[in-house]
């Protein structure tokens, strides 16, 4: 897909989750049609193979396999964004050879986890996979779960590369955001789902969410409003929204979306080890969450 003009990817993308067969399979037809849906609900683009995709799982081929039904899917109507970050830089560049020859048109580059590398071997990592690849990087900077953050300085150094275009950022630190938005052409795009409006304040460009799963018209309408200066109609819905913006994340992300989906009686099938399905109490939550946020949370409820 050609990138329009603006944001890189667009303004509204979620972080899609991997639906599953009975036998634990991946179930691509299953994939293909919650791409659609989602496009529907006026998504501009899709992470593919993300954390919430359960990348940790899945085996190379899986991976690749979810991009090309994705892209065959809806490829035509919006950016699909190959998640294909590791801890091993040699590892990272074949997951990107991959997605860019399954048709990703964008690659989200997580900071390598656990291993903790210095800003100097961030640099570098970045680096290597931005020059290996065709398409443009965004970077995800997560250091809650990654263990280490991408430091402001080298933000701005990577932010000079001309593939690297944008940022997921999930670091919580809006005044170090603020300044790399200030300083870079770097599109910034809001990674916790309830920091989506003040994001937006400081410079954002949008949102790559999970509780978008479930209210993508709605969050659109956050962001539309935003950007044409209605402050009173976004913090309007900033605070409707609130209950699933937060609630999604009661427990891991993608354990709560594939309940959610159950609920509205569009289940993608279970979650893989070490991920467990929502408990009763988990699901009742998520249900009085969806309710409280004006969304449908069973099959037969009417549309928001």
């Amino acid at each position: 897909m050609a990138a329009p003009a603006g944001p890189p990817f667009g303004r509204l993308l979620s972080a899609m989750v991997t639906p599953f067969a009975p036998d634990g399979s991946v179930d691509l037809d299953a994939a293909a049609t919650l791409a659609q849906r989602l496009v529907d609900d006026r998504h501009d683009g899709l992470v593919v193979n993300g954390t919430g995709g359960e990348a940790p799982t899945t085996t190379d081929a899986e991976k690749a396999d979810l991009v090309r039904a994705v892209v065959d899917a809806v490829g035509d109507r919006v950016h699909v964004v190959a998640g294909i970050g590791t801890n091993d830089t040699a590892h990272t560049l074949e997951l990107a050879a991959a997605a860019e020859k399954a048709g990703a048109d964008g690659l989200l580059l997580v900071t390598p986890y656990y291993s903790k590398p210095p800003q100097a071997g961030l640099l570098e990592h970045f680096r290597t996979v931005a020059d290996a690849t065709g398409v443009p990087v965004m970077l995800y900077d997560i250091p809650h779960r990654a263990g280490t953050a991408i430091a402001t300085d080298t933000l701005l150094r990577l932010a000079e590369h001309p593939r690297i275009v944008a940022v997921k950022d999930a670091k919580g630190d809006l005044a170090a955001s603020s300044r790399v938005m200030a300083e870079s052409d770097l599109a910034y795009y809001s990674g916790e789902d309830a920091l989506t409006l003040p994001m937006l304040a400081v410079g954002g460009v949008g949102v790559v969410g999970t509780s978008t799963h479930f209210c993508g018209p709605q969050m659109r309408a956050l962001i539309d409003a935003a950007l044409a200066g209605d402050h009173a109609e976004a913090l309007r819905l900033h605070r409707q929204l609130l209950p699933i913006l937060t609630g999604i994340f009661a427990t891991q992300g993608v354990i709560l979306v594939k309940a959610g989906l159950e609920l509205q009686g569009r289940g993608v099938g279970g979650v893989r080890l070490p991920m467990v399905a929502a408990t009763t109490e988990e699901r009742a939550a998520l249900a009085r969450a969806l309710d409280a946020a004006g969304l449908p949370s069973g099959p037969e409820a009417p549309a928001s």
